[in-house]
């Protein structure tokens, strides 16, 4: 037994003397707010521990994911394997010793996609999304990372980020009494949203003004429809005077707009504005009639509710110089250069053949009203899933950095950009490898949506000039025209919403298909087909997110 004790008394002697020699520092990596203890001086190691940052670099080399859209664009580039994610790639690597993996993802489907992702535990160190809900959802699982305590203790770490986003876009979903950040917003930089086009050439065919009020433009779509035979010779069998997708809030938010009341209150607008369609905004029902009425009378493109999602068919008939009117983004006619509506047009129609932008729907006070964002875009989050988060908020800092989000938004002079002589800067259309799957690279520059030089003076003159092959009269017309009257509803912050909560594609989707069955529904049922669609969609959710909206107001704003 003495012997055995003995025995026993040494291995752990040696067990101790070991442990104090030999025992490893540290994760380098620690959580925000941790702090080590310093050693003992009389026992401190022979070796000080790898730093885990030198010069802004890793000391050994990280790997991230990142999502990026892809749009499906004819012509286009791999959206995970070109030139604008070789230059993100090996900056990344050169100066922050990270490397990156870019994950595609549907840009029409983006929600449904993410979904999966999330739930798989898949999805990509950094994700990108427009939909916050889908981000609360996942967050309330522990399937997001909470980006407060990264973004405070590594500020000093990611200057470009703060000067770009400042605090108010990096803590706009900062929980009023959790203080947690599910994700930062994007700048909207150009903060212009929708504009509605009209064929310029078929105007001066038929000695037609400019349509400035609804009464002219419905006038103008009955002589289009009219007139079909001398605008389209014999494909006048393919005129369509209105064109619309089944994304109907969005595709008729102009004329949608006009109809709601000029007096309905900030507070009014909140409560019913979970809808980024606004759908459930007063008055809208009545611009949705007219929508019916054009339908029935053939005025709007038949076929519209037999595509979906990310489906060229729309594009290609406007390329192919079929379709008199449509609303949509600000600038969609210009975009994508060669493979773009203006190009197509100018090639297969003729020289003038083109698209500009109108205003012709006014409210009840007489104004062209748009709804108009608040300066935030895309929602930038990390899933839990994510071990490198620091890797991941260097990588945000870095296409935030002016000097690289500049490359990414005009790319190389002489291939996808010249320098006017006042210095602004005219795109070029580039092919292959060079092509911009996207206006400026939005999808590159997700913190960042609209072009910014560093310039003010230099943005307003190179807006014009953005778009290869597109006279700068068209986007100085549209620009402004797709702001006037325009009117932002306050950020009210009130936290979680919870019956928000996993309701957003769902609602969506209710959304759509009602309003597909309203336009497209004969007149006599339109009042039952709208009111029916209407109701379930509160039964399904909406009327618990307006009830509990309504509480949250009056708890913090009154």
């Amino acid at each position: 037994m003495k012997r055995t004790i003995s025995i026993l008394l040494v291995c752990f002697m040696l067990v101790a003397l070991l442990a104090g020699c030999g025992s490893e520092p540290a994760s380098s990596t620690p959580t925000p707010g941790q702090t080590s203890s310093a050693p003992n001086e009389s026992q401190a190691p022979e070796t000080t521990p790898e730093p885990e940052i030198v010069d802004g670099r890793f000391t050994k080399t990280r790997s991230i994911t990142v999502e990026i859209y892809d749009r499906s664009n004819d012509g286009g580039s791999p959206p995970e394997d070109n030139f604008y994610t070789d230059f993100i790639k090996e900056g990344m690597l050169r100066d922050h010793n990270v490397e990156v993996t870019f994950v595609p993802v549907g840009r029409w489907t983006e929600v449904e996609e993410i979904n999966n992702l999330l739930a798989a535990g898949d999805a990509p160190d950094v994700c990108v999304t427009y939909s916050y809900p889908t981000i609360q959802t996942y967050a309330n699982m522990g399937g997001v990372l909470d980006m407060a305590p990264y973004l405070e203790e590594y500020k000093d770490l990611l200057p470009n980020l703060y000067e770009l986003l400042t605090e108010r876009n990096l803590f706009w979903n900062k929980d009023p009494e959790k203080g947690t950040v599910w994700a930062i917003e994007a700048l909207l930089f150009n903060n212009a949203r929708i504009s509605t086009f009209v064929r310029e050439d078929w105007l001066k065919k038929l000695n037609l003004p400019e349509p400035t009020t609804l009464e002219e433009f419905e006038n103008m779509l009955r002589a289009f429809k009219d007139n079909a035979q001398l605008l389209l010779g014999s494909e006048a069998s393919q005129m369509i005077p209105f064109s619309i997708s089944y994304d109907i809030g969005w595709r008729a938010d102009h004329l949608l707009s006009a109809f709601v009341p000029n007096d309905m209150t900030d507070k009014e607008a909140y409560i019913h504005g979970f809808d980024d369609r606004h759908i459930l905004y007063p008055g809208i029902k009545e611009g949705v009639r007219v929508l019916n009425k054009w339908y029935n009378e053939g005025l709007i493109w038949q076929d519209f509710n037999l595509y979906g999602a990310g489906d060229n068919t729309e594009d290609n008939l406007m390329k192919a110089g079929y379709v008199g009117s449509f609303i949509h983004n600000w600038d969609y006619p210009y975009r994508n250069g060669e493979e773009g509506i203006h190009a197509n047009m100018q090639k297969l129609v003729g020289p003038d053949a083109a698209f500009i932008a109108v205003n012709c729907f006014k409210n009840d006070a007489g104004l062209y009203r748009k709804f108009l964002a608040n300066p935030i875009d895309r929602k930038v989050f990390f899933p839990s899933t994510n071990d490198e988060p620091l890797a991941s908020l260097l990588y945000l800092d870095w296409i935030s950095k002016l000097e690289n989000r500049r490359f990414l938004q005009i790319g190389e002079e002489g291939v996808t950009h010249e320098v006017m002589p006042d210095g602004a800067i005219k795109l070029l259309s580039a092919t292959g490898d060079k092509i911009m799957n996207s206006p400026n690279n939005i999808d590159y520059t997700i913190t960042i949506n609209g072009l910014d030089l560093g310039n003010a003076e230099l943005n307003a003159k190179s807006l014009a000039l953005g778009y290869a092959g597109v006279d700068a009269r068209f986007i100085e017309k549209a620009w402004p025209l797709s702001k006037q009257d325009g009117r932002i509803i306050p950020q009210f912050n009130v936290g979680e919403v919870k019956s928000e909560e996993g309701m957003g594609p769902a609602l969506a989707d209710k959304r759509d298909n009602f309003l597909v069955q309203a336009v497209s529904c004969p007149p006599d049922q339109f009042d039952a087909v709208f009111d029916a669609g209407y109701q379930d969609y509160l039964n399904s959710g909406g009327q618990a997110i307006i009830d509990e909206r309504t509480v949250k107001f009056a708890e913090y704003y009154e």
